[in-house]
This record gives structure tokens, C-alpha cells and sequence, in this order.
């Protein structure tokens, strides 16, 4: 269950159009499925890492097979970065994923003198983000994705999926500074979530991008929400637009 309070009167008024009807559609159709996520801050962020740039199925065969070598962050602790890079190599990019995750354990023993990040249970949200942003390679989006799926915290990460659906909707705009490569408003987008709707939309939004909702050619018979899709009926036939 994600805390964080409820939406207060101002970020009510910002609520998109139709977000409440888009949230049941969704959640009617993939049932707040959490792709697998864990509930352990650090194991959390581990299973992040060995996600990056492949497929679901590759990146939980990854992290199996990391925990296979290493079942314990005490047991990653004791580890050398050349081991832990043997032990993920199925999963692409893997020293550099293994350089990073033996990083982000070392910082774990050296600030709370254990492997873990349990710590931040009772911290503020502001403190959790702020501190997660200074472990190597975690950005926004992935320290928002640790708070939210393991500490049950009431933000929405921006990832590809929850961005070009977004879009679609109409509930933020495409500028010369968000496109391709360029930063996303993470922010803007989160003020106009709702706390209690951020959980849900957000692995819906990820379901749904999976399924029909691809950046080429979606499948727009299938989806869920095609009626309060404002991209309907403006992407050419012959060569759709990639949001």
C-alpha cells in the first residue's frame, strides 16, 4: 500500500481531464500488476540495475542468477566487481551494471555500515530522493521507482512508457526541450497525479506501453482508453509519429 496522504485542494484543480476514468479503464484491464518489483529498498534498486536496456524476461533471468551467486547483500558486500560482473553477464551491459551495484553497496557500508538501505523507511520523502540521487548512476526516475515499490511512497516515476502515454493524452505537451533525449518534466507530470492514483497509473501506464500503447504503430483497437486518446486520428497512416 503506497502512503503519502491525500491530494490536496490545488493539485485536484491540476488534475488532467478524464484521469479518473483512465485509472479504473486501466486498472480494470492489468489489475495494478507490479512487473515483478521487490520489496526490499536495496534488492529494489539491484533489480533496477539489472533491468536496464533489456527485456523483462532477460533481466529477471539476470537477477535470479545474481542471487544464485550472491543470495545475501552481505554476501555482494564481500564481492569484487569482476564476480559480480561473471555473475550477470546474460544480461548486456553487465560490467557496468556490476561496476554500479558493487558502488551502491560499498556506499550502503559506508554510511549505515551494512548493506541496506532499510534506513530510509523513516526518513522524509525529500531526504529518500535526495540521498538516493547521490548513489552512482541513480537518477530520478529510478529513485522514485525504489521509493514507490519499496517504500511505499506516494510518487510517480516518469519512465518511457508513463511519458509517451501521456502524451497520447493530451495531459502534458511535446516541446523542443522534452524530445527525444532531452530531459522529461518528471516534475510537471507528477504534480498532476494525484498521490493516490500515482501507484496504480504508473504500472498501468507501464502494462499498457508493453501491450498496445508502442511508440510505433500501436494497437489502438486494443487499448483500453482509445476513446479519451486525444493522438487518435493525427498520426499518419504510413509513417505514425514516435512519441
Amino acid at each position: 500500500m503506497v502512503s503519502g496522504g491525500g491530494a490536496s485542494a490545488q493539485m485536484a484543480t491540476r488534475m488532467p481531464a478524464h484521469l479518473v476514468e483512465v485509472a479504473r479503464s486501466l486498472r480494470q484491464r492489468y489489475g495494478d500488476f507490479d512487473h515483478y518489483n521487490l520489496a526490499d529498498p536495496l534488492d529494489e534498486l539491484i533489480f533496477i540495475i539489472c533491468s536496464t536496456r533489456t527485456t523483462e524476461r532477460g533481466y529477471r533471468e539476470t537477477y535470479r542468477a545474481l542471487r544464485s551467486r550472491f543470495p545475501t547483500n552481505k554476501d555482494l558486500a564481500r564481492a569484487r566487481a569482476h564476480d559480480i560482473a561473471e555473475a550477470i553477464q546474460r544480461g548486456g551491459l553487465f560490467a557496468k551494471k556490476a561496476n554500479q551495484i558493487h558502488a551502491i553497496v560499498g556506499a550502503c557500508m559506508r554510511r549505515f555500515g551494512e548493506p541496506s538501505l532499510d534506513a530510509l523507511r523513516s526518513w522524509s520523502d525529500t531526504e529518500c530522493e535526495r540521498f538516493l540521487l547521490t548513489l552512482p548512476g541513480v537518477g530520478k526516475k529510478v529513485a522514485r521507482c525504489v521509493m514507490l515499490y519499496a517504500l511505499g511512497r506516494a510518487v510517480f516515476p516518469v519512465d518511457q512508457h508513463c511519458w509517451r502515454v501521456s502524451l497520447r493524452l493530451g495531459w502534458i505537451r511535446q516541446t523542443r526541450r522534452n524530445r527525444s533525449g532531452s530531459p522529461r518534466d518528471e516534475e510537471r507530470l507528477q504534480e498532476k497525479v494525484p498521490p493516490a492514483y500515482r501507484f496504480s497509473l504508473h504500472v498501468n501506464m507501464i502494462s499498457l506501453g508493453r501491450d498496445c500503447c508502442k511508440p510505433l504503430n500501436p494497437d489502438c483497437a486494443r487499448c483500453p482508453i482509445t476513446a479519451l486518446c486525444r493522438k487518435i486520428g493525427v498520426r499518419s497512416a504510413s509513417r505514425p509519429r514516435v512519441v
